[in-house]
């Protein structure tokens, strides 16, 4: 018998994707790499349940995915040649794998009922109001929930970066409130107290990610064309990147002394990422290489801080810290890690799976949602966490399944 169309349908490939919008955020805010297995699930059971409600399994077939397979493919080919070849083939193999199911599951919600995908706006608003009102909560209590699921009467000082990387994977999720079946009034006011939460908690790229997020979002909303022209903007500045850090360092030389330390360090790693790509410029060093590129474990000598400007007593001090290193884990700058650990090639792959990506967003139904959230995750990317973190892409591969699946807002 059929399923009434007002109500909510337990067999829907849609159904899956709600619950992990809801848990998400609220599971993102007391541990980040709980988005692992919650987007796994949430993709999985997606698809099996597309398989079980449609009859067939819903196989990838946009280009977009391809695009992303080539550059998980090329990942695998120089894997060979990597420093540690099983990590970087196993992370190649994570890659692939999370492009084929992320792109099966959009095609699977896409096939959905659009009574039950209308749902999807309503359950990431449910998600973000659970996730930020906690994230506020903990932060202005000092932190007391975080250290309390820890089993810690105390915080410590450095469990407030923990808040980073939740209000990142919120940031990410926010633009798509733009698909909520609400009246508009009420979609821009939960937009609009969204971002204002992110601007009070921690995190300066999750602020920038929000801010970006929502312009693209309503850029695409008052002019539809312009998707595709984000989605050439992002491709370029993923391939201009790498150029173009080498000749900002050197212009920002004689001003380096008047940044804060953490931004110092910040140039310096760029500029020996720069140099270690420099000598592997078609290939690269091999994926996720870059925690094991020789020389990042060293701190910054004496030559290097001269050839950077960098003279005063107290910055030199304060390099002289031994826990800072040349590059620690990743340049924390996703261009240049890609350019770092793929090399031209891969960057090429990339930026053109960005390019996709974007082209794709007027095809859904709505398309601000769509390029909101491509521009917020890019600004992760760019400024943040390492490329290939699993958590991070299991909550990107989740927001595209939901913004493949949402309906257009009905008009009220």
């Amino acid at each position: 018998m059929n399923q009434p169309a007002d109500r909510l349908d337990w067999r829907a490939p849609s159904l899956p994707l709600m619950a992990g919008a809801v848990v998400a955020p609220f599971a993102a805010v007391l541990q980040s790499k709980a988005m692992t297995p919650i987007g796994l699930l949430a993709l999985v059971a997606c698809v099996l349940l597309a398989r079980w409600r449609q009859g067939h399994w819903p196989w990838p077939r946009a280009v977009t995915g391809w695009a992303g397979v080539a550059l998980g493919g090329w990942a695998a080919v120089t894997a060979p040649g990597a420093i540690d070849p099983h990590r970087s083939l196993s992370e190649a193999a994570a890659l692939l794998a999370m492009v084929l199911l992320a792109s099966a599951a959009a095609r699977a919600v896409a096939g959905d009922a659009p009574a039950q995908r209308r749902r999807l706006g309503h359950a990431v608003m449910i998600g973000l109001a659970i996730g930020l009102l906690t994230a506020l909560a903990d932060h202005l209590s000092g932190n007391a929930i975080r250290a309390g699921v820890r089993g810690l009467t105390v915080a410590p000082e450095s469990l407030a970066f923990g808040l980073k990387p939740a209000a990142s994977v919120m940031a990410l999720l926010l633009p798509l409130v733009a698909g909520a079946d609400l009246p508009a009034r009420w979609r821009g006011a939960a937009l609009a107290a969204g971002l204002v939460l992110l601007l009070v908690l921690p995190g300066d790229t999750a602020k920038l990610a929000a801010l970006a997020g929502l312009g693209a979002a309503a850029v695409v909303a008052w002019r539809p064309g312009m998707a595709r022209v984000l989605a050439a903007v992002l491709a370029v500045a993923m391939l201009a990147t790498p150029v173009l850090l080498g000749p900002t360092i050197t212009a920002i030389g004689p001003r380096i002394e008047q940044l804060p330390p953490s931004g110092i360090h910040r140039l310096m790693i760029w500029d020996f990422a720069l140099g270690r790509a420099a000598e592997k410029p078609l290939k690269g060093w091999g994926m996720e290489s870059s925690r094991s590129i020789p020389g990042g474990d060293a701190r910054p000598d004496d030559a290097r801080l001269a050839r950077l400007g960098i003279t005063d007593t107290f910055l030199r001090s304060w390099f002289a810290q031994p826990h800072l290193r040349l590059l620690p884990l990743h340049p924390h700058n996703g261009p240049l890690q890609i350019r770092l650990e793929l090399g031209w090639i891969g960057s090429a792959l990339a930026a053109l799976t960005v390019l996709l990506l974007g082209f794709a967003a007027p095809r859904c139904a709505v398309p601000a949602a769509a390029s909101g959230a491509l521009a917020s995750g890019f600004v992760t990317f760019f400024a943040s966490f390492g490329a290939w973190q699993n958590w991070w892409l299991c909550a990107a591969a989740m927001a595209l399944a939901i913004a493949a699946g949402m309906t257009m807002p009905r008009r009220r």
